[in-house]
């Protein structure tokens, strides 16, 4: 029985993402939140609360990008000349924030007022370049038969907006959630609030994408059971209930969470939002891989090439989840004011 080499490297590229989205979110969360801080040191504890993560939580990235060029290098032609200019903001931003995090740590006065701002900026443009990215992959790529055949700027609509704004307070959520775990005193109850303010905004802005996704492609509705001029058709619908269940649980879990003041639970509450919609997403699109005129069986490399790969991704892949988990166990403690752990 051989294996189904296309569809098993899919699910790499796709947990690849999901990770990256989960884990480098509430570190430029943490940026994000940067200029509501009360002080530099309050900006130091959340600096070092990602210290340990931030970089290792950027490999996910690496391994999305560098999988789809690879095992689906159709796909990376259509999709990377389709998006070019958020993907380069993107990582011009990331680089700045990069910088930004070891320089903020050696600089003066002046020199680290600049840093800090260039860390907050670099995690703020960064978001809003992947939510453009997010938003133009969902409203679909113009093909020429497998080459892009759109404008430069088809990615920039009121739609993908909307989505960038929507990853804004959502990578935002993440960090204040990831502040409340991490984080104690004055800090603690900042983040809490900084949550609370979060989570409003992701619940409207997450029904405000959603509704905005069904008009967007009739594709998508028609896989959630909108189909124009059909009505409501809960046949279609019904297999997708799990997903939105999931993000409306994540959202009780993460209320429930903040009451409650405990520490751990609001952050699985808003990783489990991120899942659903995540999932959500998926649902719209399966099986292409350049929304809508592209399967990812289509834009698979050879089957030699992506076996060969694989070998390597089995022997790499372990190595770095268990290297991922080792350093989150080991910094699992509250970063105390001065910055260490206990």
């Amino acid at each position: 029985m051989s294996l189904d080499l296309p569809l098993i490297w899919a699910v790499i590229i796709a947990t690849a993402v999901l990770l990256y989205v989960l884990l480098d979110g509430f570190d430029l969360g943490v940026g994000i939140l940067f200029p509501f801080a009360r002080s530099p040191a309050d900006r130091d504890v959340m600096m070092n609360s990602i210290a340990p993560v931030w970089d290792g939580n950027e490999t996910w990235l690496v391994l999305g990008g560098g999988g789809l060029f690879a095992a689906f290098p159709l796909a990376y032609a259509a999709v990377m000349p389709a998006l070019y200019i958020p993907v380069i903001l993107m990582l011009l931003a990331l680089i700045l924030r990069g910088v930004a995090f070891e320089f903020r740590l050696h600089g003066r006065r002046r020199g680290k007022a600049f840093w800090t701002a260039a860390f907050a900026g670099g995690s703020l443009v960064a978001t809003i370049a992947q939510g453009f990215i997010l938003g133009g992959f969902i409203q679909g790529i113009t093909l020429n038969g497998t080459a892009f055949g759109g404008q430069p700027f088809d990615w920039l609509t009121p739609y993908t907006l909307l989505v960038a704004a929507g990853l804004v307070a959502g990578y935002a959520l993440l960090g204040a959630t990831w502040l409340i775990w991490k984080s104690q005193d004055e800090l603690h109850g900042d983040a809490r609030r900084w949550a609370w303010i979060a989570v409003a905004a992701v619940a409207a802005l997450l029904a405000a994408v959603s509704l905005a996704t069904l008009f967007v492609h009739p594709e998508v509705a028609e896989r959630w059971g909108f189909a124009k001029g059909a009505g409501f058709q809960a046949e279609a619908f019904l297999p997708h209930l799990p997903i939105p269940l999931v993000g409306i649980g994540g959202l009780v879990v993460l209320a429930i969470g903040l009451a409650r003041r405990s520490h751990g639970w609001p952050h699985v509450g808003a990783s489990l939002v991120f899942l659903s919609g995540y999932a959500g997403l998926a649902a719209g699109f399966f099986p292409n891989i350049v929304p809508y005129d592209m399967t990812f069986r289509q834009a698979a490399n050879q089957d030699n090439a992506l076996a060969l790969m694989l070998v390597g991704v089995a022997i790499l892949l372990p190595v770095i989840l268990g290297y991922t988990a080792w350093v989150y166990w080991l910094f699992r403690g509250k970063v105390t004011s001065d910055a260490g752990y206990h």
